[in-house]
């Protein structure tokens, strides 16, 4: 019996298991919302103060500044306090742009022919070339070129109305090569309020081959006409930790991917975050350029945060806003517009946010809005009920067939003694009707009725004729059969 109960069961909830719909991720596939609200560009600037002191004749300081863009690209917010990961080459420039300010300011002042780039020159005239070798570094006792170099990098957060300065970020820890990770932080650090929004960083890289990701960054600055882009790309085999990173494959082989992510690179998404598909957190940065775009692994980025003594961590604004985009991405458009509201309310220029509210608000209380959907829909996506009814018919089945063999079971298969006399207890008074009604047994059939009362050979003992059953003196009713009792 229980065996069968348990199969039942099993059977029915596996019915019911399978027509009710599968409850959607919290994230779908190929989700990106959770990143590009803090996707940054960076743009680095070489500041170069450079005073000539010319000898020639009458002795003149002339004093030139010069800015030298070395860096663009994009990085991410992974703190609320505005820490940033990105590539080395977009924090430090490897170039002497001393050099390139010394060739500039005598070119301009001496009105030579100077090539005005990172490379050291000569000139026709002894003297003029003489001061030239001076002024170039490394600076001496009697050098002719006072030099002084900054570097000032600026990121533009994914806000609307774009941030038109942005805010100013300075390196913290770099690895050695260009494309190693870098973390940047501000140069002053947010006061009160609850910071920016941050991108989850995954655990490590998927290892299977031809796994889905996301890129997404930067071909410009933030403005009414750029938006943050999102490229498609899939991982291809290999690629280890220092050597150049993992390369990318289509594996329908429909699109050359590392030329279309080097290109990218070049454009503007050197660094950008490379988001995984299962749960669209940050798996790598886009490297390289040209031909041969790539990426660097996660645990690469988290080595280099764990030196700069940085930790990735999520904020107020992101919990309000993963829990808004449950909602949103599960079709619950009522209940994800307040939540989208509130993180604007923490963070006013959230352009993912904004964007997800407009799609709720026009989207809730509509045919596709769950959340305002009654119990029983007519539309064709409702639920269908005869799976449910099947179940409860097997259930019902079940509980039959279960009861039917516990009866089989407790029923004697004939019976040659009379049963046994019913336990003695305190005896009844003579006016009580105490009848006590059961099912009659097919064991006993009814017979017609001309003696109700059987008596043994000790005359105070009696029995129903009926059904044998042993009566009391006080019984006028059989309470086994229910027949009168005639004495």
């Amino acid at each position: 019996m229980a065996r069968l109960t348990a199969l039942a069961g099993g059977v029915a909830a596996a019915l019911v298991l399978i027509a009710t719909p599968v409850a959607a991720h919290e994230h779908p596939s190929g989700i990106t919302d959770l990143v590009t609200p803090a996707v940054v560009r960076l743009e680095a600037v070489s500041h170069v103060e450079i005073t000539l002191l010319d000898h020639i004749g009458e002795l003149k300081h002339v004093e030139r500044s010069y800015d030298i863009p070395f860096g663009e690209g994009t990085g991410t917010v992974v703190n609320p306090d505005g820490a940033i990961v990105t590539l080395r080459r977009l924090a430090v420039n490897d170039d002497d742009v001393a050099v390139y300010a010394a060739n500039k300011v005598f070119a301009e002042h001496h009105k030579v022919k100077i090539p005005a780039d990172y490379d050291k020159h000569h000139v026709s005239d002894d003297q003029l070339d003489h001061h030239l070798q001076e002024c170039y570094p490394p600076k001496t006792d009697t050098a002719t070129c006072i030099i002084d170099v900054t570097t000032e990098i600026t990121a533009y957060p994914n806000v609307s109305p774009p941030s038109p300065n942005g805010f100013k970020v300075k390196l913290a820890r770099a690895g050695p090569k260009p494309d190693s990770p870098a973390v940047l932080v501000p140069v002053t650090p947010a006061a009160g309020g609850v910071g920016m929004p941050t991108a989850p960083l995954a655990d490590k890289v998927p290892e299977q081959e031809g796994s889905p990701t996301s890129v997404a960054g930067f071909l410009g600055r933030p403005g009414p006409n750029v938006h943050h882009t999102v490229e498609i790309a899939h991982l291809g085999k290999g690629g280890v930790a220092g050597e150049g990173g993992r390369p990318f494959a289509d594996p329908e082989k429909k699109v050359d991917e590392p030329a279309k992510l080097g290109g990218l690179a070049d454009k503007g998404m050197i660094g950008a975050p490379v988001i995984g598909d299962k749960d669209g957190h940050v798996v790598g940065l886009l490297v390289g350029g040209g031909k041969e775009g790539k990426m660097i692994g996660i645990r690469e980025v988290t080595g280099i945060l764990a030196e700069a003594k940085v930790v990735a961590r999520r904020g107020a604004i992101d919990t309000a806003f993963e829990a808004a985009l449950t909602r949103y991405h599960t079709q619950y458009y009522t209940e994800a517009a307040p939540g989208f509201q509130r993180v604007l309310e923490l963070y006013p220029g959230n352009v993912v946010a904004a964007q997800l509210l407009k799609t709720s608000l026009a989207k809730r209380g509509g045919s596709e809005d769950k959340g305002t959907r009654p119990a029983v829909a007519a539309s064709g996506d409702s639920t269908p009920m005869w799976p449910f009814i099947l179940a409860a018919g097997v259930l019902f089945l079940a509980a039959a067939g279960g009861a039917y063999l516990l009866w089989r079971r407790r029923t004697p298969e004939g019976m040659t003694e009379l049963p046994e006399p019913l336990a003695a207890g305190p005896p009844l008074d003579d006016g009580a009707n105490q009848t006590v009604v059961v099912r009659r047994s097919q064991t006993f059939p009814v017979v017609q009725q001309q003696q109700q009362v059987m008596t043994a050979a000790n005359p105070a003992i009696k029995y129903c004729t009926s059904c044998g059953m042993r009566l009391g003196p006080a019984h006028r009713f059989c309470g086994y059969c229910g027949h009168p009792i005639e004495t």
